[in-house]
């Protein structure tokens, strides 16, 4: 048992760094593309940093309100160490960009270069969040579904990563072949797959096992997601409303 939970470890963590590497080479790549500059020029720098540090505390955050027990383990002392959440890297991360563009005076976009580095870096995640099966905690609930998949307990499960890696190929696909008409207001790119992701979090937990219920019986992603909706999709929207009137019907009509 201590050997297979080893192995699932090693191989959720291999994914997550290749993930991450991956995202970080084709950001640093569409930088270069769109002729924005290095991750460490001058006018990235401070970007970089508030988005590392936003990520990496969102991460832990949001983490610790998806499963207060942890939290309250750690307050009494335990030699607990949070696991992550990429909903709160999103949102962290989110924060600590804007954060650092006020601090530094700036006033451009810079999001819609990380669209397809985060499409691709949480799809090579997700596929080590499936390897691990029952060892994560993104398995499904289980279902009599013909592509239920059993991960070890003789349990037919919705195979949840799966369906997320789905979503993101369908979500990014179609961003990169409309990328033309959300061209004329940088940052709506962006806006638009973090609100895409964030509705497909707070929809699609609903096939996961809920470790710790909140009201209405959604779990902390779920509340965190709603929430965070709640305040950006009238932003997504907004800049919607920036479009050039053909593209504006086009995107409300799509």
């Amino acid at each position: 048992m201590i050997t297979e939970l080893h192995t699932a470890a090693w191989v959720h963590t291999t994914f997550e760094y290749l993930g991450i590497a991956t995202g970080a080479w084709l950001w640093r790549r569409t930088l270069r593309t769109q002729q924005l500059g290095g991750p460490l020029s001058d006018r990235n720098f401070a970007v970089v940093v508030g988005l590392l540090l936003g990520a990496a505390i969102g991460n832990k955050a949001v983490y610790l309100v998806e499963r207060p027990d942890v939290a309250l383990a750690i307050w009494h002392g335990q030699a607990l160490w949070p696991g992550q959440s990429i909903v709160g890297g999103l949102l962290g991360g989110l924060i600590g960009v804007e954060l650092a563009k006020w601090a530094s005076g700036q006033t451009r976009s810079t999001g819609d270069a990380l669209v397809l580095p985060l499409v691709a870096g949480i799809t090579i995640g997700r596929i080590g969040c499936f390897l691990a099966g029952l060892h994560d905690d993104t398995y499904g609930l289980p279902t009599t579904l013909p592509w239920g998949v059993d991960l070890g307990d003789g349990v037919a499960r919705h195979p949840s990563p799966l369906y997320e890696i789905a979503f993101l190929g369908a979500l990014g696909t179609w961003l990169w072949r409309t990328r033309e008409r959300w061209a004329a207001v940088p940052g709506l790119q962006f806006k638009l797959f973090l609100g895409g992701y964030l509705l497909w979090r707070l929809l699609g937990d609903g096939l996961k096992p809920v470790r710790q219920p909140y009201p209405f019986g959604l779990s902390g992603i779920q509340w965190v997601c709603g929430v965070a909706l709640l305040f950006y999709a009238p932003l997504v929207w907004r800049a919607i409303g920036r479009l050039p009137p053909k593209a504006r019907t086009e995107a409300r009509t799509t």
